[in-house]
């Protein structure tokens, strides 16, 4: 078992390109047994992000309409389709060694489900799965999405979890490339804005437990 976690919370208005660029940074340096286990937490500017099987014909804005709403798009190198980010979402990029932990790729997967259902959970919101597609579900909206990169036994990207999202910029996008199915977030199902820092808070320690970390060190950028 890895026995340290570092956390960092990058607060909002964070670049995509710019996040990438460090995950990149610490995905190496985590190879190379430099630093611990790592959990990114941030909030992202609006973009749209393509995974490595996504369709451009699943981008519904155009470039103009993308440009007028403030909307990036970019390639990125995490699996899936295309997918939403921005203010009101709580984003985990954990850099983590699976052989360290001492789980498989698709446990890690579930492990990760697991995580936002036990933080829904804590709210009154009873979220599962979907044995069809990866993500935390309520019925038949998505809650959160999953994609990840794992590259020398060592993980990036992660999940996005619909918090106090602004679910109409969904509306440029067929979501994960699954037409007909919705999206939704811990303020619209519980009819409330939630507090940011607790529920990053409440995370941090499902993660914690979850994964399974003695100790933990906790970063404010």
């Amino acid at each position: 078992m890895t026995e340290l976690l570092n956390i960092r919370d990058l607060g909002q208005e964070q670049v995509y390109q710019d996040v990438f660029a460090m995950q990149m940074e610490l995905h190496a340096q985590r190879v190379k047994g430099d630093i611990p286990d790592t959990l990114l937490l941030l909030e992202h500017r609006p973009v749209y992000t393509l995974g490595t099987s996504a369709s451009l014909g699943h981008v519904i804005f155009s470039a103009d309409k993308l440009a007028s709403c403030g909307i990036d798009l970019v390639r990125t190198t995490r699996g899936g389709d295309v997918t939403y980010h921005g203010p009101g979402q709580l984003v985990g990029y954990p850099i983590v060694h699976l052989g360290d932990l001492g789980i498989k790729v698709l446990e890690y997967l579930t492990a990760l489900e697991e995580v936002i259902i036990k933080v829904a959970a804590g709210y009154g919101v009873d979220a599962g799965r979907d044995a069809r597609n990866r993500g935390v579900w309520v019925g038949n909206s998505k809650l959160a999405a999953m994609g990840i990169r794992v590259s020398r036994q060592t993980t990036m990207h992660g999940f996005a979890l619909n918090v106090n999202t602004q679910l109409s910029d969904y509306s440029g996008i067929v979501a994960c490339g699954l037409p007909g199915v919705g999206v939704t977030s811990l303020q619209q199902l519980t009819g409330s804005a939630l507090d940011m820092a607790q529920v990053k808070a409440a995370l941090s320690e499902i993660f914690i437990d979850v994964i399974g970390y003695n100790k933990v060190q906790n970063e404010q950028i």
